[in-house]
């Protein structure tokens, strides 16, 4: 059975690492998985909470930035660690036909850091301002969705790696949607 799944994780990187292949994605996907190209975003729910909100504002900043660095820590020192997955980049089977867009990373590939952080931020901020944007629900997961896509065609990570990693990341987010409205029942 694990060796069926691991077969069919191949498959579906290679369906999205090679068969998807196009200018456009080759422009476009390795500047979605950079942190950097996100840095207006985040200074932008930082501003607009604290503008909008003052003190659960803050609150709400805090406990974003948490939810992504509780995600981050975890995914990193308790299962990369203990998992050990070669990336598609350094697995010998794959990386023989693998296309790699940018450099292959020093540490383990699952789950992926990048879909954990990113879905733990989306289903937290979700979370939050549901009931008032019910929008925002669709731009979180479009975004912390085409950031982890991006990490599979870039030659990263395997589909599982981000699916289990963004499983994980909207559990870490609703957890510290929780502790939000433990401390915040009224927002």
């Amino acid at each position: 059975m694990l060796e069926h799944l691991i077969q069919l994780d191949r498959h579906l990187f290679h369906l999205i690492n090679s068969d998807l292949t196009n200018p456009f994605f080759d422009w476009l996907l390795p500047i979605l998985r950079n942190a950097r190209t996100w840095i207006p975003l985040y200074i932008f729910i930082l501003a607009f909470c604290l503008w909008r909100y003052k003190k659960t504002g803050a609150l709400i900043v805090i406990l974003f930035a948490l939810s992504a660095g509780f995600a981050d820590f975890t995914s990193v020192h308790l299962m990369k660690n203990n998992v050990q997955r070669l990336r598609p980049c350094r697995d010998p089977v794959v990386s023989q036909t693998a296309i790699i867009r940018v450099p292959c990373g020093t540490g383990y590939s699952f789950p992926s850091t990048h879909a954990t952080d990113h879905f733990a931020m989306a289903a937290f901020i979700s979370l939050v301002f549901f009931k008032r944007w019910r929008w925002i629900l669709f731009w979180a997961v479009l975004w912390a969705g085409a950031i982890s896509f991006a990490q599979v065609y870039v030659g990263v990570h395997f589909p599982i790696d981000v699916t289990l990693g963004a499983l994980y990341g909207i559990l870490v987010g609703w957890l510290f949607y929780l502790l939000f409205k433990k401390l915040q029942p009224d927002f």
